[in-house]
């Protein structure tokens, strides 16, 4: 089959290669995935889960990617709950062969049916978003209908798709980003906007809960934002940013299928919809990976026309 493979940690994007790869087989309660649609995440070759396994030893080449849309082909022992032939999206496991690639090895756990209905791209697309907006919302920030909330990035992938969510579960957003995201923010559903360049994050007011993307400096000023008992959820990592009474979660996103069929069926109701800014050829990942322009959206690679 052919891959995007990575072997040298110190190249980064630029050791980057399309390549003949042996098939996956499946373990024990895996199944195996034509992979029809990926995603990836920018910033995934400075993870460590990239070049080792969780004892710290080199796994590579390996094959990044981790979002993926497809067809199941086999099935591991023990598997239950899909069957070959199925249509499926889901989140592969950080420490394991990706998606960028023809086939893809996955715990069956970590899928969910993608309706006939729902195209591979846009069930890829919606993948690490959804979940990363549906855990920061409601896992993690508990938040309620009639709470305000300020979203970072509201213009952006995983930002747009909380912002959706957050309205849809009864909240007010308020959106933050660069000035020229404005109206990408408000059509997707906040209703107010601060630019970053023009506005001080310091008179949007009281909220309830921060949907952080940024960290640094701009996570701790939201922070101050923060009325008591509210929370800071951030995916930037670690951060010292903490409401004076209130809680910081740093989190990172984790597979469920349960959620994932939350958030296919209201993206078939039209109440969410994917926020695509780019769609490559398997043979043009390596490209995609290293754009020449900054892409507004997210990068979705077809690899089966």
């Amino acid at each position: 089959m052919k891959a995007i493979v990575v072997a040298d940690q110190a190249a980064g994007t630029a050791g980057m290669k399309l390549m003949d790869q042996p098939e996956p087989q499946a373990a024990i309660n895996d199944v195996v995935v034509q992979v029809h649609a990926s995603g990836f995440t920018w910033d995934e070759l400075t993870w460590p889960s990239t070049w080792t396994d969780r004892l710290g030893r080199d796994r590579t080449p390996s094959i990044p990617g981790h979002e993926l849309a497809g067809v199941v082909t086999a099935l591991g022992y023990g598997t239950r709950g899909l069957s070959v032939g199925q249509r499926v999206f889901g989140l592969a496991d950080w420490y394991r062969d990706g998606t960028l690639a023809e086939y893809v090895a996955v715990e069956a756990r970590n899928l969910a049916p993608l309706p006939g209905d729902v195209d591979f791209t846009v069930g890829a697309a919606l993948v690490m978003p959804g979940l990363t907006a549906w855990q920061g919302l409601f896992d993690h920030g508990r938040l309620r209908a009639g709470q305000s909330i300020l979203v970072h990035g509201a213009a952006g992938v995983v930002g747009s798709m909380a912002t959706q969510l957050a309205r849809e579960a009864g909240a007010y957003v308020i959106g933050i980003g660069r000035a020229a995201g404005r109206q990408t923010a408000l059509d997707f559903g906040a209703q107010e906007f601060v630019a970053l360049e023009n506005d001080a994050i310091e008179d949007v007011g009281p909220v309830d809960l921060v949907f952080d993307v940024f960290g640094g400096d701009i996570a701790k000023r939201s922070a101050g934002l923060i009325r008591a008992g509210g929370t800071l959820v951030t995916i930037a990592g670690p951060t010292d940013a903490r409401p004076a009474d209130g809680r910081t979660v740093d989190f990172v996103v984790e597979p469920d299928r349960a959620q994932l069929n939350e958030i296919v069926r209201r993206a078939r109701d039209g109440r969410v919809r994917t926020n695509i800014g780019s769609v490559a050829a398997l043979d043009d990942a390596v490209a995609a990976f290293n754009p020449t322009k900054r892409i507004s959206g997210k990068t979705i690679i077809r690899v089966r026309p």
